[in-house]
């Protein structure tokens, strides 16, 4: 752990900064994506929205491969040169699909960004290096709420600049990368103290080796699993809603990121501000079941939706959910030692992109099937119902475990 002050006050604005950047760059192209395929394919938007899944797809199998390792390169020599490799792998990611003379090429980019440019990873365990125990359900809060910052101005931005065209918004989050990894050159010191740091074995450099590794540690694997249902069902919207709202409400791209612009301001205020506030009086367990509650609730609603206005409403009252994933988060991190928080995370950002992974193929297929011209039902709908249904069981899910595990029920 840093122990100057200064430093770990530098180490965390850089972080928070860094997640801010990747949110507001993968916010950035969010509104033009679907136009971009459109453009390199002449494809419809049925048929965009299964190539999009693909193109998805691609990304979650290398983080999913790659997250474990970067976790595990980590804790061996520390979070600063794994974060700046992250941050170029980011700036690559973009150039190449704003330089895109094919569709093959967004297929790359999305492959380099998930292997080398995923950030979370990276992000939480160099704040949990930096945190108590007790304090972490927090520090992962404001990492979510950097990102929900970043989700306010990265579509409203991405739709603006969409009206000069499909690339210029993939050279702006480019940029911004590019900046920031000059930037955390000079001014991230490294988080993780030397005597912390362990030998790096293949065997756990990936999603199966850390998985049984991790496992030796009591508790973790029913939180996990938990963990990976919920992000399952949250990734109905950085995979989807692009896609969704455009064939439910009429939108285009300028009011698409205007929605998530929404999603990205109730993200940022319950992440900042409410968190900590509600672990601290509920404890880690019941403070997830709250947020995933709301979830549930916005997807089902959601889900029947024709009135786009009402529609805002729900992404505004989207950041009660954003509790759900710091607050299971810190419940693995609370039972992991200091020298496996790298593992910890990489295995969690193998989850997610695993789940990423599923959104993308689930989600996406489901929805250009209710949408296409031979569909039995125009439905767009039905994906938040899928949705909807995996938020109820992760909920049941972490209800009977803390009814099995009193230690689960520990604030």
């Amino acid at each position: 752990m840093i122990i100057d002050p200064a430093s770990q006050k530098r180490a965390k604005r850089f972080i928070l900064l860094t997640v801010f950047i990747y949110s507001a760059g993968f916010g950035i192209i969010m509104p033009v994506l679907p136009d971009l395929i459109r453009e390199l394919t002449q494809l419809s938007l049925s048929e965009a929205t299964q190539l999009g899944a693909w193109i998805g797809a691609a990304y979650g199998i290398f983080q999913f491969i790659m997250g474990p390792m970067m976790g595990n390169l980590g804790d061996r020599f520390g979070r600063r040169p794994v974060f700046l490799v992250s941050l170029f792998g980011f700036g690559v990611d973009f150039l190449l699909m704003g330089l895109a003379p094919s569709i093959i090429w967004l297929f790359v980019g999305r492959s380099i960004a998930g292997g080398f440019g995923a950030i979370f990873g990276p992000a939480n365990a160099a704040m949990a290096d930096m945190s108590s125990a007790e304090d972490r359900a927090a520090s992962f809060g404001k990492v979510g709420a950097a990102f929900g910052l970043g989700f306010i101005i990265g579509p409203a931005l991405g739709g603006f600049l969409g009206d000069y065209g499909t690339r210029l918004p993939f050279f702006v989050a480019a940029g911004l990368a590019f900046a920031n990894g000059i930037y955390g050159y000079f001014v991230f010191p490294e988080t993780m103290a030397k005597d912390r740091r362990r030998r790096f074995e293949w065997r756990r450099a990936n999603p199966f080796g850390a998985l049984a590794n991790l496992g030796k540690i009591k508790g973790i694997l029913p939180i996990a699993f938990i963990y990976f249902l919920w992000v399952c069902a949250i990734n109905i919207y950085p995979s989807s809603f692009s896609f969704f709202a455009p064939a439910q409400f009429g939108w285009d791209s300028k009011m698409v990121g205007i929605s998530l612009t929404l999603v990205g301001v109730s993200m940022l205020l319950f992440q900042s501000l409410v968190i900590g506030k509600v672990v601290k009086r509920f404890g880690e367990r019941k403070t997830a079941m709250i947020g995933m509650a709301f979830g549930v609730t916005s997807f089902a609603i959601t889900a029947f939706l024709t009135n786009g206005t009402i529609a805002l409403v729900l992404n505004i009252l989207n950041g009660f959910s954003g509790m759900a994933m710091p607050a299971i988060n810190a419940m693995m991190s609370r039972r992991t030692p200091p020298n496996q928080q790298g593992e910890l995370q990489g295995l969690n950002g193998s989850m997610s992109a695993l789940a990423f992974l599923m959104a993308q193929l689930v989600y996406n297929n489901l929805l250009s099937m209710f949408t296409s011209a031979t569909a039995p039902i125009y439905f767009p709908g039905a994906i938040f119902l899928v949705a909807a249904s995996l938020g109820l069981v992760t909920l049941t899910s972490l209800f009977l475990l803390s009814r099995r595990d009193p230690e689960t029920s520990m604030p």
